[in-house]
């Protein structure tokens, strides 16, 4: 039984990974083989387990990738407007030298 489960992983790997370059991620391939498995478990549908393995699998690799993209935006706005904030502050002291003098 082991057997065929490897084989069937292997099986459905090879027939989703050379279709598209989205699914050579590695996103993909976890999870392809965690729906192989869990297809394989119930019911013998260890390929269309694959299939959708890899599409939730590409689903939450973007999604963190977006999350990731606005925490750095925001991330760079914050530092963006403390650099402007210690121009200003500093340009108001130099003003402030300056009229003493």
């Amino acid at each position: 039984m082991n057997t065929k489960l490897v084989a069937s992983l292997l099986v459905s790997l090879s027939l989703a990974l050379p279709g598209s370059a989205a699914f050579a991620k590695p996103s993909c391939a976890k999870g392809a083989v965690a729906g192989a498995v869990g297809g394989h478990f119930l019911g013998k549908h260890h390929v269309l387990g694959a299939a959708v393995g890899c599409a939730v699998g590409h689903h939450m690799n973007k999604k963190q990738q977006k999350e990731q993209a606005q925490a750095q935006a925001q991330a760079q706005a914050q530092a963006n407007a403390q650099a402007q904030a210690n121009a200003n502050a500093q340009a108001a002291r130099n003003q402030q030298a300056a009229g003493r003098r």
